[in-house]
């Protein structure tokens, strides 16, 4: 018999899970881009050395709540995970956890970096090393794919319902 609190739970953590994949973690970078501060309006402003760290600092808190965001599936999947244990899938959300703990460091370094090095004016403020967080976003994308993908397919594992997905494995008699 199935426990209609954990099927009522599961369901619920579906409604989350879902939405806040497609629109956090496909359209939220987007977003979260254009609101950066290296856009080239900002860019352009600064002439200072203190502009650049305050501009840079002031990027801080959007990157903390960007993370929080982006953090809402991986706190759906252990959530399902405490409501239906799997030994296996519990691996496979601890490497979620990894996946994601290493893109939210490369992805704060690159946003906060490129708020170091976007003069406009050719002069160099800050040490060279900072230019080097332009190549973060291909180390950022090497690890969200298979971060999306593995999140992807623990959700729909987590949110198939288990008398379905029985059904379904077994063949009509």
């Amino acid at each position: 018999m199935i426990n209609h609190r954990k099927l009522a739970a599961r369901a619920l953590l579906a409604v989350v899970f879902w939405p806040s994949l497609f629109f956090f973690w496909f359209l939220g970078p987007f977003v979260f881009f254009l609101l950066s501060t290296t856009s080239s309006e900002v860019c352009m402003r600064l002439e200072t050395r203190a502009e650049f760290l305050a501009a840079a600092n002031g990027a801080i808190p959007m990157l903390i709540a960007q993370n929080l965001v982006y953090a809402v599936p991986i706190v759906c999947l252990v959530l399902w995970d405490r409501l239906a244990p799997d030994p296996a899938r519990a691996r496979h959300i601890v490497t979620c956890i990894k996946l994601f703990a290493s893109a939210v460091v490369v992805g704060a370094l690159w946003e906060y970096g490129s708020s170091l090095t976007c003069d406009g004016y050719g002069q160099a403020f800050f040490s060279p090393a900072w230019q080097m967080t332009s190549y973060l976003p291909i180390v950022s994308l090497v690890l969200n794919l298979p971060l999306y993908v593995l999140a992807f397919s623990l959700g729909r594992a987590f949110s198939t319902r288990e008398d379905v997905a029985e059904n379904e494995a077994s063949p009509p008699v």
